[in-house]
């Protein structure tokens, strides 16, 4: 849950083990009478070493909150930093090494380039960096993914779900201080997301990397260490050790809520 915003040196953040925080963040897109809060005033620590899952309803701000954690949006107010540095501010020259250097990202669409195979997929990001990977690391990542058998295959070549291995082996490549993960299950089927859910949780785990992960699926979620709920751009509530049960309940107030909110005093439909 949000917490208190303490008195922080602009440029610097507390040495509490965060991998991630944000203070009174604030993202309006838009002005005047037409402008909309995105995020407003959120408080949030991401801890260092564990998988935390982002849910909410449709616009409730989840992805928003990501990309501004990550340094893909710009905020209206506030301040972001990514372990101590403080990336609000930054030009989009430092932003842009800080994401190829410090931070790992994985989306709904693989985004893998199809004349390349599978290893040249996972290596691009240090490739255009002019890095050499960590052959120790990498291989670790790929045999904890079980791509060892696949990397001279083109994508074409992959399984959805194979694919998603290779994107979140990419992700890790770099042995990033943070992975971001939205919606990493959304286009694969049961068998396949459950896959990736387990090789998430054993970056965690295993490799000792940190994820958070934008989710509207409970089964999903259940996979986290926490679970923050946000609603109209705040964060409302947290869980620790989520069920998809418990989560499922959780989500359902939200839909009595916004139920009761979307009627008149006289029970009548009411327009947003």
């Amino acid at each position: 849950m949000s917490t208190p915003a303490a008195q922080n040196v602009r440029g610097r953040a507390p040495n509490d083990g965060s991998a991630a925080r944000a203070r009174e963040l604030t993202k309006a897109y838009g002005s005047g009478e037409t402008a909309v809060i995105a995020l407003d005033s959120v408080d949030v620590d991401i801890a260092r070493g564990r998988f935390t899952a982002v849910m909410g309803p449709s616009g409730s701000g989840k992805s928003t909150l990501m990309h501004c954690l990550a340094g893909l949006d710009t905020v209206s107010a506030g301040q972001v930093w990514l372990g101590d540095t403080e990336i609000t501010g930054l030009r989009e020259r430092e932003l842009t090494r800080l994401r190829r250097d410090r931070i790992g990202f994985m989306f709904q669409s693989f985004n893998l380039i199809p004349t390349l195979t599978a290893a040249e997929n996972i290596t691009l990001p240090l490739d255009i960096a002019g890095r050499r990977p960590d052959a120790g690391w990498l291989d670790r990542v790929i045999d904890t993914l079980g791509l060892r058998e696949r990397l001279s295959h083109r994508p074409a070549q992959l399984s959805g779900g194979q694919q998603q291995r290779v994107a979140c082996a990419r992700a890790l490549a770099s042995r990033p201080e943070l992975i971001f993960a939205d919606e990493p299950t959304g286009n694969l089927d049961s068998r396949a997301g459950l896959e990736v859910l387990g090789f998430l949780r054993g970056a965690v785990d295993d490799l000792g990397q940190t994820v958070v992960m934008v989710t509207h699926d409970p089964g999903a979620a259940a996979h986290s260490d926490l679970v923050l709920f946000l609603a109209d751009g705040r964060i409302v509530d947290e869980m620790e050790r989520p069920t998809a049960e418990s989560v499922l309940e959780r989500m359902k107030r939200f839909d009595v809520v916004r139920g009761r909110l979307g009627e008149g005093d006289d029970g009548t439909a009411r327009e947003d």
